[in-house]
């Protein structure tokens, strides 16, 4: 950071070049664009993939506001669908049967840094002629599980998010889209700088102010290298509470699908009671969060777009799904007995 505040570029220099190259690597794909955040990655990856005009992009309601956001941004509208019950991602079954004459995209969230159904999803957008923007802000470093593949490897394009929290987190907002398609990798360059193609700086296209700048890209150059540490210390947290909550309660609770590619950006549960259980560990020093209480189709901004009979899944999960502290700065050593607490709050709940 000392050295990129003492050059003389400090937005689209040599820092965002370097990350770029090396998380296009780190992903398996040939290109990495930096933009200015996950929001920002997914309406620009849909705009450089043709999508707008009124067209229809399928995707789940149970995700940040960010997700459906982007699509209205493309001038889209977003097509919400259920997730699969086991893995709370986007249900491939639900994509075949919303396709509709008007549908342009598909973009699948990977939940809690669990890669969705990767291979079925690709199936259906390959037979109708659907473009694919995974929704990655989660999944830093995920992998599918039937492929061995990492999440942003599979679609058209892939949005990420370096929002502080993720895996992967810079100091303020940032973003990136990767993707394989030279031409789509182009397109990207210049919607986020104005429309600017060459370097005449002549506006071809209705562009944007979307870069990715040179602080944040050192930061995240130097935490990639630690990205698969980190990662593996949230596996070892998920290991130990799943251990400790599948032989304390049974099917009392509902815990985070087994999958052995996920990053585990978030560890979520799902409990009866959610508030007295969140009170019950809040009163023994232990912090939970509740991430989407409610799915986007149920909130003012999408009611427009909200499917006619609901989707039963995803509102299941927002009333019940609590995210218990999973980041191992927070956790520490603690995993055991905070694994055990919550075993011993939701059984104390369930009884009374």
């Amino acid at each position: 950071m000392r050295a990129v505040l003492a050059s003389d570029t400090v937005v689209l220099g040599e820092r965002v070049d370097v990350f770029e190259g090396r998380f296009a690597a780190y992903i398996g794909v040939a290109h990495c664009v930096g933009v200015n955040s996950g929001t920002d990655a997914i309406e620009l990856a849909l705009r450089a993939c043709d999508v707008g005009g009124g067209d229809e992009v399928i995707t789940v309601s149970m995700t940040a506001a960010g997700t459906a956001m982007a699509i209205l941004h493309a001038n889209a509208r977003p097509c919400f669908v259920d997730v699969d019950p086991r893995t709370r991602c986007i249900d491939p079954q639900a994509i075949e049967e919303n396709i509709g004459p008007r549908t342009a995209a598909i973009v699948p969230v990977h939940l809690h840094g669990h890669v969705a159904d990767m291979t079925r999803v690709m199936a259906i957008a390959e037979r109708y002629g659907l473009a694919v923007v995974e929704d990655c802000a989660q999944a830093h470093g995920a992998t599918e599980s039937v492929t061995g593949r990492r999440a942003g490897s599979f679609g058209t394009a892939a949005a990420f998010s370096f929002y502080p929290t993720k895996n992967l987190g810079c100091a303020g907002d940032g973003g990136a889209v990767v993707t394989s398609d030279r031409a789509v990798a182009q397109r990207l360059r210049a919607l986020r700088s104005y429309g600017w193609e060459d370097g005449l700086r002549l506006s071809t296209t209705v562009g944007f102010n979307s870069r990715l700048d040179e602080l944040q890209a050192a930061m995240l150059d130097v935490l990639l290298d630690h990205l698969d540490d980190g990662n593996q210390e949230r596996t070892r947290i998920a290991d130990e509470y799943r251990s400790v909550l599948a032989s304390a309660t049974g099917e009392i609770l509902g815990l985070p699908p087994v999958d052995a590619g996920a990053v585990h950006h978030q560890f979520a549960i799902e409990v009866d009671d959610r508030d007295r259980v969140r009170d019950w560990l809040r009163d023994r020093g232990i912090g939970t969060g509740i991430h989407y209480p409610v799915a986007l189709h149920h909130q003012p901004a999408f009611a427009a777009d909200a499917p006619p009979g609901g989707l039963p899944v995803a509102e299941r999960l927002a009333e019940r799904l609590v995210s218990l502290p999973v980041q191992p700065e927070v956790v520490g050593n603690r995993a055991r007995w905070i694994a055990e607490a919550v075993a011993e709050g939701v059984m104390q709940c369930a009884a009374s």
